[in-house]
């Protein structure tokens, strides 16, 4: 192989890395395996996707090395690589929002106007450990087991409305989901500001939290 052909090969592998990431639903896939390990039926539920077209599309991740499969019965779970394909992930959503206009408008039509307060993790650290506030974990409960903020209590975005009771009516209440691209944060502060309860949201979510080198709970599925 000549030296042009060699080169060409070298950046044609650095490619396979931009084109298994290079599909939204992909991106979604990593996202949502960022908060643990979950079943190609879980994710296929959690993305709105079939089991065919999700499992080609962890196939093509698994191929790039991005994802990892691992048997557990009858059950393969898969989960990222290593905590570097999250970095990486992060930084691909920072740099798109940072350089692409149409991010922000594709955020606020999915998201919502920017009408819920919110805190960084620095300042839910300060809040929780003067123990005036409630830490809220709405995402799906197996999200939760796999890893939270410790302390958190989990009721998932579908449940909030019919368990608001089981939070203390004079508490203030901090809600945090996935990511900055969650809507379930922004869903569980508006329910409960309109229900009277002081709410605010991580502006992040856990996996920010999580490569922060906060500490993290695990708990029982």
């Amino acid at each position: 192989m000549g030296e042009a052909a060699a080169k060409a090969n070298l950046f044609e592998q650095l490619a396979r890395i931009g084109k298994a990431l290079g599909n939204g639903k992909r991106l979604e896939l990593v996202d949502l395996l960022a908060q643990g390990p979950r079943s190609v039926a879980d994710v296929a539920a959690a993305a709105g996707l079939g089991l065919t077209t999700t499992s080609a599309h962890l196939q093509t991740l698994k191929q790039a090395g991005l994802v990892a499969a691992t048997r557990d019965g009858t059950t393969i779970r898969y989960r990222l690589a290593d905590t570097d394909v999250a970095t990486l992930y992060i930084q691909i959503r920072n740099v798109a929002a940072a350089h692409l206009p149409d991010v922000d408008a594709a955020r606020r039509n999915y998201l919502g106007d920017d009408d819920t307060e919110q805190i960084d993790r620095h300042e839910l650290l300060r809040r929780a450990r003067a123990g005036t506030v409630v830490v809220l974990d709405v995402r799906p409960a197996p999200e939760y087991a796999a890893g939270h903020i410790p302390g958190a209590v989990s009721i998932p975005i579908d449940e909030l409305p019919a368990r608001l009771a089981e939070l203390p009516p004079d508490a203030e209440v901090i809600a945090y989901c996935r990511g900055p691209y969650c809507v379930f944060a922004h869903d569980a502060v508006r329910l409960l500001t309109a229900h009277g309860r002081r709410a605010v949201r991580l502006a992040d979510g856990l996996l920010d939290w999580r490569l922060a080198d906060h500490p993290i709970e695990v708990s029982a599925a």
